[in-house]
């Protein structure tokens, strides 16, 4: 693809998103006065990192685990 100048990429920056976001195109370049400045390209796929249940057997909740509230609120709240 040609380089496209700012103007015209302000004006179709939905579209040129979704060329790169597609793989339609592999990049678009984007020109001031006729010189290249920028690159507009996809981002990496990254692995989605597990999460859930991340610290499962790490901790024991205690059975009345709200008993501490009012102490702990006391800390947060000077009256």
């Amino acid at each position: 693809m040609r380089p496209i100048n700012v103007l015209e990429a302000k004006n179709q920056l939905s579209r040129l998103i979704e060329q790169v976001a597609s793989g339609a195109e592999d990049e678009v370049v984007i020109a001031r006065h006729g010189r290249p400045i920028v690159r507009l390209v996809p981002l990496a796929e990254q692995p989605v990192e597990r999460r859930v249940g991340v610290a499962k057997g790490r901790f024991e909740v205690p059975e009345s685990i709200d008993e501490h509230n009012d102490e702990v609120a006391a800390l947060f709240y000077l009256d």
